[in-house]
């Protein structure tokens, strides 16, 4: 019989073994990705997998430590981890070493760098939990809403100043927070930015004019609809529709004079407004050759031309689904997203049962984090998004991230197991 008090017997083991299996798939397709003819050995530490090895050893260290620690220690800690973190970034920007233009690395030597933007995320996920998790808290308030604004805009704006819009992109995940907790409007703001989105990609495909003309029709016939059956909000949606208007005329301005040149081209490239298989649309070309080469079977583990070849840039960080795709196929793709989407259901099943408000709210906040940063990378690689360089979380080659993810993950589980002390 599993003694209770024994925290083997208290974590939730199917959270941990899709964690497990989803390390192991990422570590063999660092290894296919890497393999040349004179490094054969999965352990060489000259090469991405011997050291991603060694990292997965560091991550799960720190994960038992974590589980060990006393579960209160990190609510009664959260904010001072957010402002170490947010001095990590502060540093970066002064001490920073620049990879792939975004200045996000501080290199202490020896090959040992870190990347204080993905402990970035886990800080601000738990000062938002711990701030939210207070039995005074109401998001209706705006004493509320303001603090809780500053704590998720201020390592995004640092991030953006490294030049990583990637990273930067995935602290709108809160927002999921934010419409669980209760937050007014949460559900029209997460609507507003899929339509501004929309609004934006079509205006630069077709006209100014003919998006007018669009906005103009839905604007008419949804106002008859107000009319007609006196519904209330009129004001709200007349300010909506204005907004869009608004918002058409604005494209060409941020898409020429805000984005930078190498996300300007990457998004003509998706659109399909410009051809440059050779230049900047040459990740997404061969990225999607790889995968479709896959097949439904795949080539067979260390089998992949593609990846054996290098084919693809940076097969073994952001664009390691590529091995998965073209040696497992369809069916190794998809039982990876099936892993990812099971994580993501668990977690959000284990916060639910949660008995305190800071175990819920970290949970929908690793869970909100874990589903941009795979719906982006998954995304870019199949030509869906641009590229904006987030790694596949467990998979990619990283020691920051993998550390990163796997602590956030590791507190969470401290969390639900802790749950069975609480009365």
């Amino acid at each position: 019989m599993t003694d209770r008090n024994s925290i083997i017997g208290k974590v939730d083991w199917p959270l941990l073994l899709m964690y497990f299996a989803l390390v192991i798939v990422g570590w063999l397709s660092i290894y296919s990705a890497g393999m040349s003819e004179g490094h054969h050995a999965i352990y060489d530490m000259s090469q991405f997998c011997g050291k991603q090895m060694m990292w997965i050893g560091i991550s799960l260290g720190v994960g038992f430590l974590v589980l060990l620690l006393d579960a209160k220690i990190y609510d009664a800690f959260a904010i001072w981890v957010y402002v170490i973190v947010m001095l990590l970034l502060l540093v970066v920007l002064v001490y920073g070493r620049a990879t792939n233009g975004a200045t996000s690395w501080i290199d202490f030597g020896g090959g040992i760098k870190l990347q204080p933007s993905e402990f970035a995320k886990l800080g601000t996920a738990l000062a938002v939990a711990s701030f939210l998790g207070r039995q005074d808290s109401d998001l209706s308030n705006r004493k509320t809403r303001l603090p809780v604004y500053a704590l998720i805009l201020l390592p995004a704006a640092l991030v953006l100043l490294q030049h990583d819009a990637g990273s930067a992109i995935v602290f709108a995940s809160f927002i999921f927070v934010l419409y669980r907790e209760g937050l007014p409007g949460a559900g029209a703001v997460m609507l507003l930015a899929v339509g501004a989105v929309a609004v934006f990609v079509l205006t630069l495909l077709w006209s100014k004019t003919v998006m007018c003309i669009i906005i103009g029709s839905m604007f008419a016939l949804t106002l008859a609809y107000y009319l007609l059956h006196k519904k209330k909000g009129l004001w709200r949606m007349v300010a909506v529709y204005a907004f869009f208007f608004a918002f058409v005329f604005c494209v060409d301005f941020a898409f020429y004079h805000i984005l930078e040149d190498h996300q300007r081209i990457r998004i003509e490239v998706i659109l399909g407004m410009k051809d440059d298989p050779q230049g900047a649309g040459y990740n997404l070309h061969q990225s999607q050759i790889a995968i479709g080469s896959g097949g439904f079977w795949g080539k067979g583990f260390l089998q992949g031309t593609q990846t054996k070849y290098d084919f693809v840039p940076e097969q073994h960080t952001d664009f390691i689904f590529c091995t998965v795709g073209e040696e497992g196929g369809f069916k190794g793709t998809l039982f990876v997203i099936l892993l990812y989407v099971g994580l993501l259901v668990r977690i959000i099943k284990m916060a639910e049962r949660q008995k305190l408000a800071f175990s819920r709210i970290y949970g929908y906040a690793i869970a909100g984090i874990l589903f941009v940063h795979v719906a982006i990378n998954i995304g870019m690689t199949i030509g869906l998004v641009p590229v904006i360089g987030i790694p596949l979380p467990f998979l990619s080659y990283g020691g920051s991230s993998l550390l990163a993810f796997t602590v956030m993950l590791a507190i969470f589980v401290k969390q639900d197991a802790n749950r069975l002390n609480i009365l």
